[in-house]
């Protein structure tokens, strides 16, 4: 991601304390961002804390969790979880669990699903708080929208809530769901998600966005592609004080001959209100205006050897004199971050398939890993405020390789506070030399290169193919 605004010295940031935490953190990993206070607070706000003088109390559990959900094959197992624990009570010099699996994961079953997406949306609130004002763009907050979808294990109960396509026959596709997330521009956190079904009423991306308003406040921008820009979803954000630009749905007709000019494809055009939706109350509909001006902006995209990309924008930012059409421009470029955050989310963390095999703990592991995405983001944040750079610039898989390298070093306990200072420092040096390449307005085709392997697509479910193999012998 290109800068958003030259890195600057001057002045004291909030992620100062961010930065300051990382390197005074006593024990496990994320401690000074994610301490056993702030998870007894949250946990205890929902009625859910748990384990008081056993081993796997509710910070245990959280900080279990998330080593599993930031880790890959063998590693992310259960048994392997336990196993780390094992090894930090032996460090500890306290009470070492057992190696049954099974207490482990009834305690992993008691965290409150709401005190985890609280503890979620409580740390990317912070960091936006704290963010620093060479990070923002146009002086805004700007929050980026996209959906995607994942899939989970093929049991009756996920079936139930979260059924696999129609499309698929039974036994042969998996479960899958829709989730849409808000991201920030300036700090790469979730800072609220929302998930439903696949299919079924009110489970598209708008229904779904619908229901997490609350993660924009007055004065944010949101920044969405062309799915979310129709007149009732721009009108429920400017209801409550929150901007818009956002690229202009494909159904509506573009005509710069109309409306008041203000420069060369750029003119503010009125909507008009359609009827009520079945989806709306009446009282929320009386709150609807009856028209919006919008401000429409025609530009394109234009890099070497490629073809020339034409966009159409539109946005709540009318003020030409603030906001200029190639601010506006810029402002929409920067929507391509939100696809390369989800990548990293659904392939480095593993969210485009989840482990667990109930609809209550696939939750779960969904507001863990989102937990776990922001933390790292934190640390990045962290490595940037010391190196005068900005979080979008750094990887976030270079940041989580650190991470994990110094997870089971830095929780031994055994290591004197000033050569944990040191190392500390080491790490967020290195991961400040992991950036990112410059990538404004980028585009790309929704393509694979690499074949995978020759293999037919499952046709039958897995018992009838096991019987067919049976009788042929092949």
């Amino acid at each position: 991601m290109a800068s958003l605004a030259n890195p600057s010295n001057s002045g004291s940031s909030g992620c100062q304390r961010v930065a300051a935490a990382f390197l005074a953190q006593p024990g496990l990993p994320f401690a000074g961002v994610l301490s056993a206070e702030r998870i007894e607070r949250i946990f205890a706000k929902h009625g859910n804390l748990f384990g008081c003088g056993a081993i796997y109390t509710t910070a245990v559990m959280v900080w279990s969790f998330l080593g599993q959900v930031l880790r890959d094959g063998k590693e992310a197992s259960c048994r392997s979880a336990v196993a780390r624990v094992v090894t930090y009570c032996q460090q500890q010099s306290v009470v070492v669990p057992t190696s049954d699996t099974g207490d482990y994961c009834r305690a992993r079953a008691k965290l409150s699903e709401a005190a985890l997406r609280d503890l979620t949306c409580e740390v990317a609130a912070e960091m936006e708080q704290q963010a620093n004002k060479d990070w923002l763009l146009l002086d805004m907050h700007a929050k980026l929208i996209d959906g995607f979808t994942f899939t989970m294990p093929n049991t009756i109960k996920n079936q139930q809530e979260y059924p696999q396509q129609k499309a698929q026959k039974p036994g042969v596709g998996l479960p899958i769901a829709r989730a849409v997330a808000v991201l920030s521009l300036a700090t790469a956190c979730v800072t609220n998600a929302a998930i439903g079904p696949y299919k079924g009423k009110q489970t598209g991306e708008s229904a779904l966005l619908r229901s997490i308003l609350d993660a924009f406040g007055r004065g944010d921008i949101a920044v969405a592609d062309r799915y979310y820009c129709s007149f009732m979803m721009i009108a429920l954000f400017l209801n409550q004080g929150t901007q818009v630009c956002a690229r202009m749905h494909q159904a509506r007709h573009t005509d710069f001959r109309r409306g008041r000019r203000l420069g060369k494809y750029d003119h503010v055009i009125v909507w008009t209100r359609p009827q009520r939706p079945k989806w709306m109350g009446e009282a929320t509909y009386a709150r609807i205006p009856e028209t919006l001006e919008l401000r429409e902006i025609h530009y394109n995209v234009v890099e070497k050897g490629r073809r020339t990309r034409t966009l159409t924008v539109v946005t709540t930012l009318l003020d030409t004199d603030k906001y200029t059409k190639e601010e506006i421009a810029r402002l929409y470029g920067f929507r391509w971050n939100v696809e390369l955050d989800i990548r990293s989310i659904k392939s480095n963390l593993n969210l485009g398939h989840v482990r667990c095999k109930s609809p209550e703990m696939v939750r779960r592991e969904v507001w863990t890993t989102l937990l776990g995405y922001n933390l790292i983001r934190t640390t990045a944040a962290a490595a940037a405020v010391l190196h005068d750079k900005q979080p979008r610039q750094l990887s976030f898989t270079g940041t989580c390789q650190y991470v994990l390298a110094s997870w089971m070093l830095f929780s031994t306990g055994v290591l004197p506070p000033e050569t944990v200072a040191a190392l500390c420092q080491t790490a967020l040096a290195h991961i400040a030399t992991c950036e990112v390449a410059n990538r404004p307005g980028r585009l790309e085709p929704r393509v694979l290169k690499r074949r995978r392997h020759g293999y037919k697509l499952m046709q039958k479910p897995r018992d009838v193919l096991r019987r067919e193999l049976g009788q042929t012998g092949t």
